[in-house]
């Protein structure tokens, strides 16, 4: 009997557990070795405590491409050139990278530019061409940062929009205080649902990041609603975390479709986005 017949018999066998043990154990073991690597590398030499940046995988990028080219119908090749773009703009990347390096916080933020799904904002304010952008959650100001590029890359095709960056912190948003970026962001600091309520112009695209609890990001797509110009968007990032802009979406009669990215070389799992449109 030859090995291939001799472990299929050993499989029809009360034996088999006990022989694909070991084989089992390894691929566990190499898998562990990995991620234990990763995670042990990360923690000495990474200071982020939270918000954490990496970049993607070529495959979850190319993923997150289509994903955008769906839901703001779009060709993917030009969602491509839009990801390159972002990914390509060198004087933001330095302007982040001296930001943080003289922030006051700056012992808890990597000097080091990785953008994650944010790229994915970019895409998608470059591809719908929104008026006004309402993004709750500010944190840093890394994803306004990205947000702003992209709406400055509109004006200059003659597509000018603006974005209302909301956040409870008053410490929040220093990487979006620089020009030229400053220039197209209204940094409003207070409770999010206040400040949609007395938002006095049409959102085009509303981009929920702030508390990811249920209750509470229910109630910012329920108040943003009644502001929302014919034919807006609703993202919500975290799409992992909740259900509730699915169950808007179907509530409102909109479409909804959620992307789960793939973080590379980075021992967290990796988060995602969805829209409603």
């Amino acid at each position: 009997m030859d090995g291939t017949n001799f472990r299929r018999a050993i499989a029809r066998t009360r034996l088999a557990p006990v022989a694909a043990f070991p084989k089992r154990f390894m691929r566990v073991a190499r898998h562990d070795a990995r991620v234990i690597g990763v995670s042990a590398k990360w923690l000495l030499t990474s200071r982020e405590h939270h918000n954490f940046t990496y970049d993607l995988t070529t495959l979850s990028r190319e993923h997150l491409a289509w994903f955008v080219s769906v839901t703001c119908d779009v060709p993917v090749g030009q969602v491509r050139t839009y990801l390159a773009e972002i990914e390509q703009d060198e004087t933001l990347r330095q302007h982040i990278a001296r930001a943080t390096s003289t922030a006051e916080r700056r012992g808890l933020a990597d000097r080091r530019v990785r953008y994650a799904r944010r790229i994915g904002w970019y895409a998608i304010v470059r591809a719908i061409r929104p008026t006004h952008i309402v993004e709750t959650g500010v944190d840093k100001g890394l994803g306004t940062c990205v947000l702003a590029s992209a709406l400055l890359r509109n004006a200059a095709d003659g597509d000018p929009g603006r974005v209302t960056s909301l956040d409870i912190n008053p410490e929040a948003g220093y990487l979006a205080k620089s020009e030229p970026w400053a220039s197209v962001v209204d940094l409003v600091i207070g409770d999010s649902l206040a400040s949609i309520k007395q938002l006095d112009r049409p959102v085009d695209l509303f981009l929920h990041d702030s508390d990811h609890h249920t209750k509470h990001e229910r109630r910012e797509f329920s108040t943003v609603e009644p502001k929302l110009a014919p034919g807006a968007r609703l993202i919500t990032d975290n799409v992992t975390v909740t259900n509730v802009l699915a169950e808007h979406a179907e509530k409102t009669g909109r479409r909804f479709l959620a992307y789960r990215e793939t973080p590379a070389q980075h021992w967290y799992p990796g988060d995602g986005i969805g829209i409603a449109w």
